[in-house]
């Protein structure tokens, strides 16, 4: 049986997982048509929904010892997100932050549940500064603990064991980042990394008895490791090394000093817990967790348990939790597949294949029923620093349903296969990665159950500039293109984003100042005159990121040459977060492939 595009959209996810301090768990979950929050106390059972608002939660994060959460939430995809403090059986709501146009990045809960601390712009919206605000003070009661007027983008990673200092990460770039201990009642500020090098922390963690910082870092490595950092010497020590795959994730219970972290093995994740003492690791039994993707790592009350979140290919996301001691987990939410068969989902096979330079580019290629041909979607993931990872897309799976193949290769620049990897597309190297998208679709075309002539550009945010830019620099390739919150001009994009973004982005693409001509050259609309194939473009009005410009500038160019479709969404961002959207949006890319491809 066939399922149309709404009902794949309609599979749910539940995610975010946060463990109570008497064990229930709350999560988010996108039954309502956003992300709202929700309950359960046991596995499986009937959950509870805690937060009814029209706006999607972005995550939420339970008090370690009340009955309570705090969430945050934004308004229209603005990405101001303020916070808000909720009892966790949803009777009260309150709101603790209101600056509407800042953002409030949260940084976790003391470990009294009296304070909580976080990384605003409100005074400043191109800095970031530090806040402590007791969990029962508006925002205009918080103190302002660290000025970011220093700092490039300065995010709070956790307290101490003790509640007296704070870990604050301050990220210079996508690939450089500092760590500093931050003393809250004196001020004193520690330099943790005075490293000359460029190095990145993608995880921080206390040691539990708070005299070191477990993190994970390329700290003169390629392959970020487990390392446990020296505050006071700046000195890093290995702990555990990821077998030439990234770690990318370390979580500590400071009660229980228990340890988890997660290695990204060729996209798949890996958990592994542990007893630390030091740099030494007493493992526990592997987790009998599904194939996929595990984020969203939460101990419980007594560190026995871990909840994650898990995404596969054919698993769509869930919360498992999992017993410590012995490595069994149980799944305690049941997100619904709409009706779908799983037993119809699709596994990716893990490809690659060799681009202009000899290199080596990994990509996920799902094929569908039938030997072929068949047309293409040759989907790109943004970041441009992420990863396409086999978790789970409704999307994809509705294409594979109709009759697509979908390929998603991770070009250069892409995270999870070390820094040099990571760094190949930096500024004036930016059409590289773009040439290694044409090398993905020349290895298509040399296979019998693909079509060459029904090859679709499709990515959304870096993915959308990957969209535009192979249709105008090989315009031969492609049956049509569709365009998601992209980018199409480097120039306007740098000048209009975020002003909390600019010169950090700056540091990846280039910068006005130094590379504004070659910027100019690479950036699609300058070239729109290449593109020979049918458009679609897609946006939010409020995106903060990818301003709505980006979109009108390359229809109004590429429309002189080529049909150009479309469609601007007043309510959302960079992406689309509501339902209703996401089915007008989808939608329209079935027809606009039905009519073209």
């Amino acid at each position: 049986m066939a399922y149309d595009i709404e009902r794949y959209l309609n599979i749910r996810g539940a995610g975010g997982p946060t463990l109570g301090p008497n064990g229930e768990l709350a999560f988010t979950l996108d039954t309502t048509g956003t992300n709202q929050v929700w309950r359960v106390d046991e596995p499986e059972s009937w959950p509870d929904q805690l937060t009814f608002h029209d706006e999607r939660v972005l995550w939420a994060s339970f008090s370690p010892t009340r009955e309570e959460l705090v969430y945050g939430m934004d308004e229209g995809g603005d990405e101001f997100t303020q916070l808000y403090r909720l009892s966790a059986d949803g009777s009260e709501d309150v709101q603790l932050t209101d600056a509407p146009d800042a953002k409030h990045n949260w940084g976790g809960w003391s470990h009294d549940g009296d304070r909580f601390a976080y990384a605003a712009n409100r005074r400043d919206q191109g800095r970031f500064d530090v806040y402590v605000q007791g969990r029962d003070e508006t925002g205009e009661d918080a103190e302002l603990v660290l000025s970011g007027d220093e700092f490039d983008w300065p995010s709070v990673a956790g307290w101490s064991p003790g509640d007296d200092r704070l870990l604050v990460v301050d990220g210079h770039s996508n690939f450089d980042e500092d760590v500093y201990v931050l003393d809250v009642e004196s001020g004193e500020l520690t330099h943790a990394t005075p490293f000359e090098a460029d190095t990145r922390f993608s995880s921080v963690a206390w040691e539990p008895d708070g005299d070191g910082v477990y993190v994970s870092t390329d700290h003169e490595a390629d392959t970020r490791y487990l390392g446990l950092l020296d505050p006071e010497t700046g000195t890093i020590e290995r702990v555990a090394d990821g077998d030439g795959w990234p770690i990318e994730a370390v979580s500590v219970d400071h009660d229980a000093g228990r340890l988890a972290y997660v290695r990204n093995r060729d996209g798949y994740s890996e958990l592994t817990v542990a007893e630390p003492d030091g740099t030494s690791l007493d493992e526990y039994p592997s987790p009998d967790l599904p194939e996929g993707v595990v984020f969203g790592l939460s101990w419980g009350p007594d560190g026995d348990e871990l909840a994650v979140a898990v995404s596969g290919a054919t698993e769509n996301t869930n919360v498992h939790v999992l017993d410590v001691e012995s490595g069994e987990s149980q799944r305690w939410t049941r997100a619904s597949t709409a009706g779908i068969p799983k037993s119809t989902f699709r596994e990716p096979e893990l490809v690659h294949y060799e681009t202009f330079d000899g290199r080596d580019i990994p990509a996920f290629l799902t094929l569908p029923d039938g030997d072929g041909p068949h047309p293409v979607v040759v989907d790109f993931h943004g970041g441009p620093e992420a990863q396409r990872r086999p978790f789970f897309m409704s999307l994809r799976q509705y294409f594979v349903d109709n009759g697509y193949a979908v390929f998603e290769p991770n070009v250069r620049g892409s995270s999870g296969y070390g820094k040099e990897y990571l760094n190949l597309d930096n500024v004036r190297n930016r059409m590289d990665s773009v040439a290694d998208g044409k090398a993905g679709v020349e290895w298509l075309a040399a296979r019998d159950d693909v079509d060459e002539n029904r090859v679709v550009a499709y990515g959304g945010s870096y993915g959308g500039f990957m969209v535009l830019a192979s249709l105008t620099e090989y315009p031969d390739l492609w049956a049509a293109g569709v365009d998601i919150v992209g980018i199409a001009n480097f120039v306007t994009f740098l000048e209009n984003t975020g002003d909390w973004r600019r010169e950090h982005r700056e540091a990846e693409y280039g910068s006005l100042d130094e590379d504004r001509e070659f910027l100019e050259s690479i950036s699609p609309t300058n070239n729109a005159d290449q593109i020979r194939s049918p458009l679609l473009v897609l946006h939010g009005a409020n995106d903060p990121r990818v301003p709505v410009g980006e979109a009108e500038r390359i229809v109004e160019q590429a429309s002189e040459h080529v049909p150009v479709e479309q469609l601007v969404f007043e309510d959302e961002g960079h992406g689309f977060s509501k339902l209703e959207n996401q089915v007008t949006a989808y939608s329209k890319v079935v027809e606009f492939l039905d009519d073209h491809v």
